[in-house]
């Protein structure tokens, strides 16, 4: 009984998002068009000078891995040629590199974006 009462729980919270989301949405445009706004403003065209998403993901998960296959390196660099707990070493500069990863992706977006 109670797994019924929280599959009614969550697919009712997203129901209630999405109708908010929706009718508020409504209303600010109809607000927006009785001031006398152009109605292009609602209209999503493509950015001409956008990337498109699949290089985007492409290129953040390569860069995500690479940063998780360093860092392992690294970390097992660490582990064998110094005296540091090689318990905290690994999550460490795994995460560490992974972070590194993921911003030189961002950076290179930003310019995939520029051309």
């Amino acid at each position: 009984m109670e797994a019924i009462l929280i599959v009614f729980i969550i697919f009712g919270s997203i129901f209630a998002i999405a109708y908010l989301y929706f009718s508020t949405r409504n209303k600010e445009r109809l607000a927006l068009i009785e001031k006398g706004a152009d109605a292009s403003i609602f209209v999503r065209g493509k950015r001409e000078h956008t990337a498109p998403i699949w290089k985007v993901l492409i290129l953040n998960t390569a860069l995500l891995l690479m940063g998780i296959g360093l860092g392992t390196f690294i970390a097992s660099l660490l582990d064998n040629y110094s005296t540091l707990d090689s318990d905290a070493i690994y999550p460490a500069t795994i995460f560490f590199m992974a972070g590194v990863g993921l911003f030189i992706g961002f950076n290179m977006t930003k310019n995939l974006d520029k051309e």
